[in-house]
Formats: C-alpha cells, sequence, structure tokens
C-alpha cells in the first residue's frame, strides 16, 4: 500500500466509522453520487460505483443518483447522441439493481434551480482556489490549453451537486478527497457568511470505497471515452475478443509483479477485483498455462459476473418509455428539492420580493414520497 499523507490516513478513518454508523443508522444519511454521461458505463463503474450504491440502496440509506449532463460540455460538446447516451445509463443503473422507488435518478439539465446554486457559490472561493483543484490542473496539463469558464467552475459546480439536497455522505476514492474539500470550504463559508448561526449546509464527508482503480484493458485508466473498459453492455463475444486484445509480456509463466510484469498484473487486477480472490493465488493458479489461459479465465469470470446484469439490462434497453417515466419521476423529485433549498438561500440573501415568481412547481413524484430526512436547515 502506498504512504498516505496525515489528511488520507484522518480520512480512511473517519470513513471507517462512517461505514459502522451507517449499518447500524442508514436513514440518518443522504448520499449525492453521479456519473457524466460521456459513453457507456462499463465494469469498472460496476466494480467500483454501481455495486456500492445498490448496498447502500439495499441498507436504507436514501441515495440520490446525477447524470452530469451539462458536464458533458466541459471536455466534448454535447450532440443529439447524449439523448441515447443518458437512456442507456439509466438502463445501466436498474440494471445493476438502483431501484427507481428508492433511489432517485435526474440529469442536470433538468433542475435549473439547482444551477442557480452555482452563483451565490462562486462569491465564496477565489481564482486561485479554483485553479489549484485537481481537476482543473489535470485538464490544463493534458490539453496544454487554459481550462474553459466551466472546466474552471467545475468544483462549484459540483458543490452544487452535493449541496443543493443536503448531502452528508458522498461515496469517493482517495483521490477524489481535494473535489469534496472544496465543497465543504464552500458550505462552510456559507455558513459563516449568511448562516445566522445555524449550519445551513451540511460539510459533507467522504465515504471512501475500498475497491482499488481499476485500469483499463490497455493499462491506461480505464475510461468511457477511451473505450479500453468492456461495457455493460458488451455481448459474451465481445467480452472475449476485448480480452483477447489486451497486452501481456512474452514470459509464458503467470506471476503477479506490477512492476516488472504490469500488463499481467493488470488482467490479474481484474480477475481479482471480479472473483475477489487474491491476485497472487490466481496467477499461481494459472501458472503455466500463459497468457491464453490467463485470458480465458478472466473472460469467464467477467461472463459469469455480468451475466445477470446483461439480462435484466436487455429487457430494459428497448424500453424507452419507462426508461423517461424514471427520468420524469427523478427530475420531478429532485426539483422539488432544490426549489425549497433555493427559497431558503433567497431568504438568507435577503432576495425576498414582493414580485419575486415563485419556485418552479413540481410534477408529484410518481416514484415515492418526500424523506423526513434530519440533516442540515434546509429540509429535503
Amino acid at each position: 500500500m502506498p504512504d498516505r499523507t496525515p489528511s488520507q490516513l484522518a480520512a480512511l478513518e473517519r470513513s471507517n466509522d462512517l461505514h459502522d454508523q451507517v449499518l447500524t443508522d442508514p436513514q440518518r444519511f443522504r448520499v449525492l453520487t453521479g456519473d457524466r454521461p460521456t459513453g457507456p458505463l462499463h465494469i469498472g463503474h460496476y466494480l467500483g460505483t454501481l455495486a456500492n450504491r445498490v448496498r447502500l440502496q439495499d441498507l436504507g440509506v436514501e441515495v440520490i443518483v446525477l447524470i452530469a449532463d451539462y458536464q458533458v460540455m466541459t471536455d466534448q460538446q454535447a450532440g443529439h447522441q447524449l439523448v441515447e447516451t443518458v437512456r442507456g445509463v439509466v438502463a445501466d443503473y436498474l440494471a445493476a439493481g438502483i431501484d427507481p422507488h428508492r433511489t432517485t435518478i435526474f440529469t442536470h439539465s433538468a433542475v435549473p434551480t439547482l444551477n442557480e446554486l452555482v452563483l451565490p457559490f462562486l462569491s465564496l472561493v477565489s481564482d486561485a482556489e479554483l485553479h489549484r483543484n485537481p481537476t482543473v490542473k489535470a485538464e490544463t496539463e493534458a490539453t496544454g490549453l487554459p481550462p474553459t469558464g466551466l472546466m474552471l467552475t467545475y468544483p462549484v459546480h459540483q458543490a452544487a451537486d452535493i449541496l443543493f439536497c443536503q448531502a452528508n455522505l458522498v461515496p469517493v476514492g482517495l483521490d477524489q478527497l481535494p473535489h469534496l474539500e472544496t465543497t465543504r470550504l464552500i458550505a462552510r463559508r456559507f455558513n459563516e457568511r449568511y448562516g445566522n448561526q445555524q449550519q445551513v449546509f451540511p460539510e459533507p464527508n467522504a465515504l471512501l470505497t475500498d475497491t482499488p482503480m481499476l485500469a483499463g484493458l490497455d493499462g491506461q485508466k480505464m475510461s468511457k471515452t477511451r473505450g479500453n473498459g468492456i461495457a455493460l453492455r458488451a455481448t459474451e463475444d465481445e467480452t472475449a475478443a476485448l480480452i483477447r486484445r489486451a497486452p501481456t509480456d512474452s514470459e509464458r509463466h503467470i506471476s503477479y509483479d506490477p512492476l516488472i510484469r504490469p500488463a499481467v498484473a493488470n488482467l490479474l487486477d481484474l480477475l481479482a477485483a471480479t472473483t475477489g480472490e487474491d491476485p497472487h493465488r490466481l496467477a499461481d493458479n494459472i501458472g503455466d498455462g500463459g497468457a491464453g489461459r490467463l485470458k480465458q479465465t478472466l473472460t469467464e469470470a467477467v461472463n459469469e459476473l455480468l451475466r445477470p446484469l446483461r439480462q435484466r439490462r436487455a429487457a430494459l434497453a428497448d424500453d424507452h418509455s419507462y426508461i423517461d417515466e424514471v427520468l420524469d419521476n427523478g427530475n420531478d423529485r429532485a426539483r422539488q428539492i432544490a426549489d425549497r433549498t433555493l427559497t431558503a438561500v433567497h431568504n438568507l440573501l435577503g432576495m425576498t420580493y414582493a414580485n419575486r415568481a415563485a419556485p418552479q412547481t413540481s410534477r408529484n413524484h410518481r416514484a415515492g414520497a418526500e424523506s423526513n430526512h434530519p440533516t442540515g436547515a434546509i429540509s429535503g
């Protein structure tokens, strides 16, 4: 395990305590999590986030899942294919076990009151703080170009995503802690400046995931845009073809050594994550079977893991009316929460004019009743 910084160690200790609290009193918590719809979800999403969302949902935690369609524009233009992509993401969610009667699924673009929170939140951070954000720095270094205004303000939009619904838990990896710290900073500054001695917004905590970040089949970071993962919607034959093309090395005997044999270790890591077994033991079992046996074993494990999900997804994928209904219900629910939050913010900012239009009236949420969530001064 790599050396951890003091702040990371403290976050791990806090997260372990939160995991215990979730088990004993799940209804105390509201989780915000989500994805950018830049392409089909892959096995890394399932192992790293989707399975955990289902676990939290089944424990009784209120889970809100954001499909961040506006954020697609941070690195590419949104277009007509976005509708198909978003529907595909919803189908992946439902096939993985997310229950729309217990979990809210919504899109950025359908909740304008959420996005309006970005404006007051921008007043609480400096230009230098935004430029120091790891996502902004990485984008600048990767492209060699200055970040767009949308990319520069990405951390503030993320804060609005989390705080609009009073989320107090955000599942992240250690590498994402700086992103969450910006949200905590904005919540703290808003409370201090406008809160009148009350906690308007909770400072959300990180619920650290214990699934390691999986690399793609080419050894690079697994990414929808790189196409180096195994899509949840892929067929078993497509999965086999993808794994066959994965690089290994010329040594026949299989051993687990990430430094000396990174390509082989990468496939063993994916096999370990899929089966829950130790990669060293998996390597020993394959032994002189070579890369061919390793790839065959991995193919069988991935297809076995995803087979039930793929069967459920096949039954859902073409039912656009049902998927759209799930989104409509989730968007209604998110708008109800965002309207109340923005009204409370306007009141605290003194923006209570007689001629102010009432918040957008949302349709009744057909998928479930309001939650009696105890966290924060703005109930949701």
